[in-house]
């Protein structure tokens, strides 16, 4: 036992685990109801996405995916739904320089299935067709977002 005390105590391993996800916010319009119902043309949906990130405790974050999906049919709305999916997730003894990137691409591929789900539940009460959002490249959305980011700061380019 007297072995035990002496020998050094190993670094922990990289930690990420889930602990909650959730819904911060689910909202429906159908501003032009019931008339909008009548109405057989095709919609144009547009669909928007955002991520944010935040620490909540030491090695705690809190990461929530914003998706808003807007039907229209020439310059009426037929639906617009937003869902805010969050997750509480720990992460810990990971380098400081990988952590935004966990944030940015991992977290949201977790989130962002719950968030499917949200939406198209959403718009089929609300008396539409479901809304099935395709997969989403988190990575090369964080890669845009962080390009966008360095090209604004007016960070010098290498030639």
């Amino acid at each position: 036992m007297a072995d035990e005390a002496v020998q050094p105590q190993q670094p922990q391993g990289p930690v990420f685990s889930i602990e909650k996800v959730y819904v911060k916010d689910l909202s429906i319009e159908v501003p032009n109801a019931p008339e909008i119902f009548l109405t057989r043309d095709n919609p144009n949906v547009q669909i928007q996405l955002q991520t944010e990130g935040k620490a909540v405790q030491d090695g705690v974050y809190d990461v929530t995916l914003t998706v808003t999906v807007t039907a229209k049919i020439a310059e009426k709305t037929m639906f617009l739904v937003e869902v805010r999916q969050a997750g509480i997730f720990q992460i810990r003894n990971v380098p400081q320089e990988d952590l935004q990137p966990i944030l940015g691409i991992a977290c949201p591929n977790i989130l962002f299935p719950y968030a499917r789900e949200s939406v198209s539940d959403a718009v089929n009460r609300a008396g539409f067709p479901p809304v099935v959002l395709a997969p989403v490249n988190f990575e090369a959305l964080y890669q845009q977002r962080a390009q966008a980011d360095q090209a604004q700061n007016g960070a010098p380019t290498v030639q």
